[in-house]
């Protein structure tokens, strides 16, 4: 049996209370949405970390006290996979109580028959599944965490929740408004000849637009400098794409929000994925963060290739 991190009954540090971060503890039974709520918070900005071991929990609330902005949203799972979750538990939360931060703690549960039948469906085995059955493991699990479930700030039952409608408990839980959470954009650019990113939710063309590859004095340089960004933006025909994007995303992403997604990926591609693109997308995160707010993030595929 795991022992209690000592570093918890010795906090030290204590995180300055205008800076605090928001820890949320994710626990209950297998089965019961803790993977789906994981995901969730992911949405939402917070870094999750599935089943640290117990002897962990002290150092990585000392990490947290040490780096509160890179720990500002931090999400622990801990569950009967880490042997005694009770003392995972205590582990966790005197390790951040200890240092001023006060974790909230969700539980997740479904009634027996809910969770045989998603096992059934799934084909996953039950972590603590014996021979005797998921039944037996299901009533042992929540022996395992009864006490747990007495010490949650929110207690879920999945049984009859739709994605939807568990989506909208956690987030309310948070004090997150999820049909107004702003939506993470992610931007890929890309080389045709490479291939089309799989990851894109959606893609756009951009080879209709004059190629600077063609100029020799730009061809050694890439879109991020300006007289590439320069080149490409002037045309007229890329601020009629750029405004058609722009629409695109204040008309559709509401749409994409409410069915729940908080992350979108724009896949942009030239030929090369050098010129075009890379200024493309530059621009098009600038018009993001200015009218939106939201958070983005780009990745130049080829760039990093060259």
């Amino acid at each position: 049996m795991p022992e209690p991190d000592r570093a918890a009954e010795q906090p030290g540090r204590v995180v300055p209370p205008a800076i605090r971060p928001h820890v949320a503890i994710i626990s209950g039974l297998s089965g019961a949405g803790k993977t789906t709520v994981s995901k969730l918070l992911e949405d939402v900005g917070y870094t999750v970390v599935d089943n640290l071991p117990a002897e962990l929990l002290g150092r990585l609330a000392e990490m947290i006290v040490r780096e509160p902005g890179r720990f500002e949203r931090l999400a622990l799972v801990l569950d009967a996979r880490s042997g005694d979750p009770e003392v995972a538990f205590a582990a966790a939360t005197g390790a951040l109580e200890g240092r001023g931060i006060q974790p909230q703690v969700f539980f997740l549960e479904a009634r027996d028959d809910v969770i045989i039948r998603r096992f059934s469906e799934t084909r996953h085995r039950h972590p603590l599944q014996t021979e005797q059955g998921v039944a037996a493991s299901v009533q042992r699990e929540r022996e395992l965490l009864k006490e747990v479930r007495a010490q949650a700030d929110v207690v879920v039952d999945t049984s009859e929740m739709s994605s939807r409608q568990l989506r909208e408990r956690i987030y309310a839980a948070l004090g997150t408004d999820s049909a107004h959470a702003q939506m993470a954009l992610h931007i890929v650019t890309f080389g045709y000849k490479h291939g089309i990113p799989l990851e894109a939710d959606l893609v756009f063309d951009t080879r209709f637009m004059e190629n600077p590859f063609y100029v020799d004095r730009l061809r050694p340089l890439s879109g991020l400098t300006e007289p590439v960004r320069k080149f490409v933006l002037e045309q007229p025909v890329t601020q009629l794409f750029l405004e058609h994007v722009d629409g695109y995303l204040r008309a559709f992403v509401p749409a994409y929000q409410a069915e729940g997604k908080q992350r979108l990926t724009l896949g942009i591609g030239c030929t090369g994925g050098y010129h075009r693109s890379v200024a493309i997308a530059e621009e098009i995160a600038r018009r993001w963060r200015d009218s939106n707010g939201g958070p983005v993030t780009i990745w130049h595929r080829e760039l990093d290739r060259a």
